[in-house]
């Protein structure tokens, strides 16, 4: 077990957020977590309670324990940086609609609609796109959602 030394500012900033205003239960409980790892806690006899303990005390898996100390050690004992969430470095799936597609629609939007139509719709405009080669197939509901985006209305 890693050990877990808070200052006083950092204690009662996690006291705080435990017990005032509405906060993600999983920053709840991580700082629960961290608070009864505490090795300089003023008010304890004793040791620092084992991790099985703990995760009775906070109502959590012990792996969310050996987790939460392991993640405290790993990021230099920075508390924020342990109770919130970690921000992914890129999407789990890179996005379609790109600024230059977006681009590419307002335009075809905004052109004058093909022969024999009075103007856009979203059903026209997906079967234009999908002719298109640069232009990725798109459904007419993403297309709508770009065009509104954009504050482009098809009149």
């Amino acid at each position: 077990m890693r050990p877990v030394v808070l200052s006083p500012a950092e204690r009662t900033e996690l006291t705080r957020l435990v017990r005032t205003g509405s906060h993600p239960a999983q920053q709840v409980r991580r700082a629960r977590i961290l608070l009864e790892l505490d090795e300089n806690d003023p008010d304890r006899d004793g040791p620092v309670p084992l991790q099985q303990v703990v995760a009775e005390r906070v109502g959590v898996h012990v792996d969310t324990v050996m987790k939460t100390s392991r993640v405290y050690a790993e990021r230099g004992g920075d508390v924020q940086a342990t109770i919130t969430r970690k921000k992914r470095a890129t999407p789990p799936v890179e996005p379609i609609v790109t600024g230059e597609v977006e681009a590419r629609l307002v335009k075809l939007a905004c052109s004058a609609p093909p022969e024999g139509y009075a103007r856009w719709s979203l059903r026209l405009l997906e079967k234009h796109v999908a002719l298109v080669d640069d232009i990725p197939s798109l459904d007419h509901s993403t297309i709508g959602r770009v065009l509104k985006k954009r504050n482009c209305v098809l009149i």
